[in-house]
Order: C-alpha cells, then sequence, then structure tokens
C-alpha cells in the first residue's frame, strides 16, 4: 500500500493525469448546465422518444441529450486544447455525427441510409482529417505497416465504434457509463505514454459523460438518442487511433478494446443473429446482453452496475500493458463493490432470508425504507 502512494507514484499521477482533470471538471459543468436547455428543444421540436414498442419507459422522454454532451465535450475541448488539426477534427466530426443523425431520432433513417453515415462520417476523419491506424505494434518492437489497408482498417473500426456504443444504448445509464470508464481508461493509458492532448480528450470526454448520466441514470429523464449514442461512438475511436498514430506500443489497442470487450462480442452476436434469421443487422431488438439481463430479473441500475465493473476490470486488465499494474487493485475493489451492490438489490428484492442475523442487519429487510 505504501508503494501505492509513493512519492514517485503520486508525481507520476500529478504530472501525466492531472491535466485530463480539469477538461473533465468543466465538461461535467458545461453538460450539466446544458441538458435542461436540451430537454426543452427536444419537447419543442418534437425530438422525444414515445413509450411502446422496444421502448420501456412508461413516458416521452427527451432525445436530445446527445447535443448536451457534444456541448459539454466542445467547452471544455476548445478551452483546454490546442486549435489544431486535431483537435478540430475530433471535435467538428463528433459534431458532424451528432446533428445528422438527430434526423434518425426526429424522423427515422433506413438502415442503409445510416450506414452511408456511418461510413461518410469514418470516412471524413481518416481522409480529411488524417485519423488513420497506419500500423501496429508486436511485442519484441516488431511494426506492421498496414500500407493500402490503411483507410479500409480506419473507417471499419470507425463505423464499429459508432455500432458498438448505438447498440449498447438500450438502459438508461449504461451507454453513458460505460463510455465514461472506457474515456478513463484512454486518460490513464495516454498519461502513462506522455500523451498530453490525449489524457485531455479523455478527460473532456468522460466528463461530458458524467454530467449527462446525472439525468440520464435509472430512471431517466432524457436519453442520448443516436445522435448522442454515434457522437460518443465516433469520439471515442478517435481518440484512440490518436494514441496509436504517435507512439509504436505492442497492443496500443487493447485496452480501448478490451474495456468495451462485452459491448463489441454483442455487437457482433447481435448482427450474426439477425443475418441468420434474415432480418436487418440494423433492426432493433430486445435480445442484447443488456436485455436479456433485465429479464433474467434485474432492473435496469443493477444492469448497469453489472456492465461498470464488467468494463472496468476488463479495461485494469488492459492498462497492465501500459504499466499500470497498481490500477488492477483499485478496479478489482471497484468491481465487487459494484457486484456487491447488485447481490445485495437481488437478495433484498427477492425476499430472500439470509440464516446469519447479522448479514439481514447488513442487507436490510426487504420492502424497508
Amino acid at each position: 500500500m505504501s508503494d501505492f502512494f509513493s512519492g514517485a507514484a503520486l508525481t507520476n499521477l500529478t504530472e501525466h493525469l492531472l491535466p485530463g482533470l480539469w477538461p473533465f471538471l468543466l465538461a461535467l459543468l458545461a453538460s450539466i448546465i446544458a441538458v435542461p436547455g436540451a430537454i426543452y428543444l427536444s419537447r419543442r421540436y418534437g425530438v422525444v422518444a414515445q413509450p411502446g414498442g422496444r421502448h420501456a419507459h412508461a413516458q416521452p422522454t427527451p432525445l436530445l441529450g446527445g447535443l448536451a454532451m457534444w456541448a459539454g465535450f466542445g467547452v471544455a475541448t476548445l478551452a483546454f486544447l490546442p486549435h489544431d488539426q486535431t483537435t478540430l477534427g475530433v471535435l467538428l466530426v463528433s459534431g458532424l455525427a451528432m446533428v445528422l443523425l438527430i434526423i434518425d431520432d426526429r424522423r427515422g433513417m433506413r438502415p442503409l441510409v445510416k450506414l452511408a453515415i456511418q461510413v461518410g462520417l469514418a470516412l471524413v476523419a481518416v481522409v480529411a482529417f488524417g485519423n488513420q491506424i497506419k500500423f501496429f505494434s508486436l511485442p519484441g518492437d516488431h511494426i506492421v505497416y498496414l500500407g493500402l489497408l490503411v483507410i479500409p482498417v480506419s473507417v471499419f473500426w470507425l463505423v464499429g465504434m459508432q455500432n458498438t456504443v448505438n447498440f449498447l444504448d438500450g438502459a438508461d445509464g449504461l451507454a453513458a457509463g460505460v463510455v465514461a470508464i472506457v474515456a478513463l481508461i484512454l486518460m490513464l493509458a495516454a498519461g502513462q505514454l506522455k500523451l498530453l492532448e490525449e489524457v485531455q480528450l479523455g478527460g473532456a470526454l468522460a466528463g461530458c459523460c458524467a454530467g449527462f448520466l446525472l439525468f440520464n441514470f435509472p430512471p431517466a429523464r432524457i436519453f442520448m438518442g443516436d445522435s448522442g449514442a454515434h457522437f460518443l461512438g465516433i469520439a471515442l475511436g478517435m481518440i484512440s487511433i490518436l494514441g496509436v498514430a504517435k507512439v509504436a506500443v505492442a497492443f496500443a489497442l487493447a485496452a480501448p478494446v478490451l474495456t468495451l470487450a462485452l459491448p463489441i462480442i454483442d455487437t457482433g452476436w447481435a448482427i450474426l443473429r439477425r443475418q441468420r434469421v434474415g432480418r436487418s443487422v440494423a433492426a432493433p431488438d430486445r435480445l442484447h446482453l443488456h436485455h436479456r439481463l433485465q429479464s433474467f430479473g434485474l432492473d435496469a441500475r443493477q444492469t448497469c452496475f453489472v456492465f461498470y465493473a464488467a468494463s472496468a476490470l476488463l479495461g485494469g486488465l488492459g492498462l497492465t500493458l501500459f504499466g499500470h499494474g497498481r490500477i488492477l487493485a483499485v478496479v478489482l475493489v471497484a468491481a465487487a463493490v459494484l457486484t456487491s451492490t447488485v447481490a445485495a438489490d437481488i437478495l433484498q428484492q427477492g425476499g430472500w432470508r439470509v440464516p446469519a442475523p447479522w448479514l439481514r442487519r447488513l442487507l436490510g429487510e426487504p420492502g424497508s425504507g
């Protein structure tokens, strides 16, 4: 424990991660301020999710949460980062994603049209702003250059991130919380590699998610909509590519991929499942992992905790590749706390009787305040 809080460890934390704290706080505050305006605009222009169908909520809910998150992200980005091609590229492409997908939230889009927009956004990021995966590295200082595959691989990554976050956005608080965890993992990885801009971008993205989550955690007062999911997806994809482009580190994408392992697997399985029955891969259903957890008896809050714990644990494993071994211990404790919270909730709601009286006192009696 003394090693964890040693002077060298604290100095490293301060020098490499503190620059991300200020964008985080500003993005959080700006998002909190922007959400009431987004709620008003949603109702004013009819960008509202109606109950029924695949939606589980009981009353009309505003859908312009993505606008509030992007506003918070933009304010923090412009305030703390240099206004260069890299920063403006992330801000403009993610903003364009948010604006275009508001059309889908308002009127709906055909799947091929949405896919074309996703590919178009990725091409703008890759071609116009140079957000490219040009190589990947392997242990032993072996670097593999992609050559002609640079654009296809980069576009595939960015389109995949958009769809992963979009498919994840199926329960109150789920996507915003998981993306906040992934952004923090990216910030920690970038801090170890001394990538100041990536630390600040990760902090800003985590902050705007955290501010929005105050209004989106179950029961949600506002949804992020497809506009918010695509903003988060492409911003996350672009920020992760920036770290790969600047340093030749083995498994440089391992941290975000491991953190998003559950949503990525769920997305891949959803595509295979729908193709197998002859449905469009973009056709919505209630067979995603978070839906199945709820069908097992977990409520929306418990489902979020399960995903948060899994994402943090897998992200902590990914960070060990960047020398953050101590972080894994902290993540294990946090994951244990979240898991025990879910278990306690299930015990209470199920009315289970625990043989030990002292445990019953800790859990509380079912139905008690």
